[in-house]
């Protein structure tokens, strides 16, 4: 939060006041600062500093192209799982030899559009997305380089809703069988396997998960080698959490640490897919008091962000630390409130009973935390449009996706011949700021 702090009793995005954000541009909007970005990265990078590594930013954290664009002017590559984040990742500028395609369930039309694209490398997770992709390869007389991703049975002791590296979990191939997988990726047209991926889940801050991925995807190498296999590259995925509430943030030096004890002597290159902890803390949510609300001894702050803007406190009872955009008074005692969403959900809910400044309609507030897994999980429910997203950088702001209009949304519907008819004349959309 380094780059959002308060300066004479208003807070700052870097170097511009986010009152004055909110009057350009309305509320809500997420706001991104383009040095906490370009600081997280740089750690990342510097943690790994002597090793054959390669960083490919995980879009599926917030894959506007400013954001992509910021990183790929720094040397990052990009991790996408579907074919549309493809799109976005070239879109930004990111070369195709620094993409890596990952995800349990890719198209065929997915899978030819990486082809065609010549990009780094496709994690592989099935047996049956193996066979499909030598078939689409061969037809276009390509070798796709692979990846067969690895499923450790290692708890990383993250949600439920977001580990990935379990028996239980749809991801990857079992790791104990992942020999038999190589014998038949060596024998298919089209394919060449390389390498081995790994990821056990998001939002992990406890490290000794990845020590335990770690070493048994180097045992497999081992394994793989003595078995006649050509493994040159490891993906060690991504997965480092970040600080939301009062849990230590993981040690990036104590990470790398692990990574050299572990993989180093494989000699083989690395790749990383960091997101969470690149850009969650480079960001923020910005949203206005409408009224404040008593109810059986309980006091509701309504406010003009929902669930459908930051469904995290929603679908994963996530916690983002909420402060008032003017700096409470010191003296003011904290009150147990609230914070609730406008929609017609009980689960629109941000916060229960926190501990607050006193905040009365108008009052803007901000939600901390919020650059990763954010504005990409929005949605239209209630038929709220979708916000606004803004990039600073210094004194200066660029609105990076502007706030969809009700025109639009009506756009993407269409009636069918039975409902058209010539009577009548539908009403103009009515936009609301």
């Amino acid at each position: 939060m380094s780059e959002f702090s308060y300066r004479n009793g208003e807070l700052h995005a870097e170097q511009r006041a986010v009152a004055d954000l909110a009057a350009v541009v309305g509320t809500p909007f997420y706001c991104y600062s383009t040095a906490a970005i370009e600081q997280s990265y740089r750690a990342f990078h510097g943690a790994l500093a002597g090793l054959d590594a390669t960083i490919c930013y995980a879009m599926k954290a917030n894959s506007n192209l400013a954001v992509v664009k910021t990183l790929a002017a720094l040397g990052a590559g990009a991790d996408v799982v579907s074919g549309g984040e493809l799109q976005r990742a070239l879109a930004a500028g990111v070369p195709p030899q620094k993409i890596v395609f990952s995800g349990v369930g890719k198209s065929a039309g997915e899978l030819v559009a990486a082809l065609e694209q010549g990009i780094h490398q496709i994690n592989v997770e099935s047996a049956p997305e193996l066979a499909l992709l030598s078939q689409l390869a061969t037809a276009r007389d390509i070798t796709a380089k692979v990846a067969l991703r690895v499923n450790p049975d290692i708890d990383a002791g993250t949600h439920a809703k977001i580990t990935t590296g379990t028996k239980a979990n749809k991801f990857g191939v079992d790791i104990d069988h992942a020999p038999d997988l190589y014998a038949v990726a060596r024998d298919l047209p089209g394919i060449r396997a390389v390498g081995i991926a790994v990821h056990i889940g998001s939002q992990i801050t406890n490290l000794p998960p990845f020590h335990a991925a770690f070493a048994r995807v180097a045992a497999l190498v081992s394994l793989l080698r003595q078995q006649g296999h050509d493994i040159t590259r490891l993906d060690l995925g991504g997965g480092l959490g970040i600080a939301y509430r009062d849990e230590p943030p993981p040690s990036l030096t104590d990470y790398a640490a692990i990574v050299r004890e572990t993989v180093a002597d494989t000699g083989c290159s690395l790749t990383f897919e960091p997101g969470r902890c690149i850009v969650g803390n480079a960001g923020i949510l910005v949203s206005r008091v409408l009224l404040v609300k008593e109810n059986a001894g309980r006091r509701f702050v309504i406010i003009d962000a929902a669930m459908n803007d930051l469904t995290r406190p929603a679908m994963y009872d996530a916690w983002h630390n909420i402060l008032p955009v003017v700096e409470p008074d010191p003296k003011a005692a904290p009150t147990a409130t609230d914070v609730v969403g406008p929609i017609c959900e009980s689960s629109d809910t941000f916060a229960t009973e926190r501990a607050l400044p006193p905040l009365a309609a108008g009052d803007l507030i901000i939600f901390t935390g919020a650059g990763a897994y954010g504005a990409v999980m929005a949605s239209t429910y209630n038929s709220r449009p979708l916000i606004p997203e803004i990039m600073v950088r210094g004194a200066a702001h660029g609105v990076v996706r502007r706030r969809q209009t009700m025109a639009e949304m009506l756009a993407q519907d269409s009636l069918p011949d039975w409902l058209r008819t010539s009577a009548g004349t539908a009403a103009k959309p009515v936009e609301v700021s």
